[in-house]
């Protein structure tokens, strides 16, 4: 453990995907120097995508989800400190400061810290038995109630709720999905694709509940019992899930003057306003041009990679820029969702292949160009389709809809 007084030329805040990524891209560059990562948790970093899928679902151990087994992070000399939260942190002086008292100097920071889970505001949100999907104790907490759990209700149809959904279908639970929204995953994809998985969920016996309001959580001796809707119906259950987003963790950085908007704003170097102090991950806000050179953040570990590698590369004096081509993925019984490029924005979408086979991909276009593919169980189109994303292709819609003509082939 460093010293209340002891320096680090770089200390890491955050000891997730992004953290971790960053202290190994450190040391893969050539870096010599100290490096220090401080993570809230108890754990050395894993990886956090499992977590509401095999893990929640018991089809993943928990030594599997390690990103590296501790002796790696001996040999490349990066201490870990767990449990550790910074909540403060002085730009002129280089501190951080932690809540336990403690100060941390360094040369140069790297703000990894992630996000928080949104929680409800409604009377009840803090009872037992209401959960949120983010670390490894918050589903070893559900995982510890499950055998007394016969019903569950999943608050937010995002990636999260649905996919928790999912595992506990498999367990063999009765589950309620409910979405504020006239579809779910109203944010983040188009139409027919949320159409789509509200009907394989109905279809495994979940029921889906859209336009819904929740007014609180009802309770019993300490623990829910109940999610009570905005009409007065209480629908029953012994576990409650909140998957509705997730709050950038940046509140030490803008308390010392750092420019922010939805996270502390980067350059494409990932350096924030304060100098010497980088962010990277889901706490990013960045200029995209997958976006139209937007202002956005990325909830994804791919991002978190790549802005890792950049911030990296720039402490050790090479020339680096973030523009990387987002992508994401989601597993839902069966069904492996892939996805590349951003599709807000898009004002056309043609679909390929038959949604009914199970097997199909959705095009995203902007004023003709391709910006995005939705792929389900279609990791060919994924993988071809990631040259016309990057390209920006203009490319007939009837020729892209044709599922016997490879993507591949349709580059210019």
């Amino acid at each position: 453990m460093l010293g209340l007084s002891e320096h680090c030329d770089v200390l890491i805040v955050g000891a997730g995907q992004g953290g971790a990524q960053a202290a190994l891209m450190l040391r893969q560059h050539g870096f010599q120097g100290s490096i220090a990562v401080a993570g809230e948790e108890p754990e050395l970093p894993y990886d956090r995508p499992p977590l509401s899928k095999e893990y929640l679902a018991g089809e993943k151990a928990w030594e599997r989800l390690l990103l590296r087994p501790a002796e790696v992070w001996n040999e490349r000399e990066v201490r870990i400190l767990t449990s550790t939260r910074v909540n403060a942190v002085d730009p002129a002086a280089h501190e951080a400061r932690t809540a336990d008292g403690r100060t941390l100097r360094y040369g140069r920071l790297i703000w990894a810290a992630g996000g928080t889970p949104r929680r409800l505001t409604c009377s009840g949100n803090d009872l037992a038995g209401v959960h949120t999907v983010r670390s490894r104790a918050d589903v070893d907490r559900m995982i510890a109630e499950l055998p007394a759990v016969e019903r569950a209700v999943v608050i937010g149809g995002g990636y999260i709720g649905l996919e928790a959904a999912a595992v506990l279908r498999k367990l063999g639970r009765k589950v309620t999905i409910l979405e504020a929204l006239d579809r779910v995953l109203a944010r983040v994809a188009g139409e027919p694709l949320s159409r789509f998985f509200e009907a394989e969920h109905r279809a495994r016996g979940a029921a889906v509940r859209l336009n819904v309001r929740v007014e609180g959580i009802a309770g019993k001796d300490g623990r829910a019992c109940g999610v009570v809707m905005a009409d007065g119906e209480v629908l029953a259950a012994e576990m409650v899930i909140v998957g509705v987003g997730v709050a950038p963790a940046v509140e030490p950085l803008v308390a010392a003057g750092a420019q922010s908007g939805n996270g502390v704003r980067v350059d494409r170097q990932c350096r924030t306003s304060l100098s010497d102090i980088f962010a990277i991950g889901d706490c990013a806000e960045h200029r995209n041009r997958f976006a139209d050179d937007e202002w956005i953040r990325l909830e994804s570990v791919q991002n978190a990679n790549d802005q890792a590698a950049v911030a990296a590369q720039i402490i050790v004096g090479k020339e680096a820029e973030y523009s990387s081509l987002p992508w994401f993925w989601s597993n839902q019984y069966d069904l492996k969702l892939q996805t590349v490029g951003l599709s807000h924005g898009h004002d056309d979408i043609v679909t390929r292949g038959d949604p009914a086979a199970r097997a199909f991909s959705l095009i995203y276009l902007r004023q003709g160009r391709v910006i995005a593919l939705d792929c389900v169980n279609s990791v060919k189109d994924y993988v071809q389709g990631r040259a016309l994303v990057t390209a920006g292709s203009v490319i007939d819609r009837d020729k892209l809809a044709d599922a016997s003509v490879p993507l591949k082939a349709m580059l210019g």
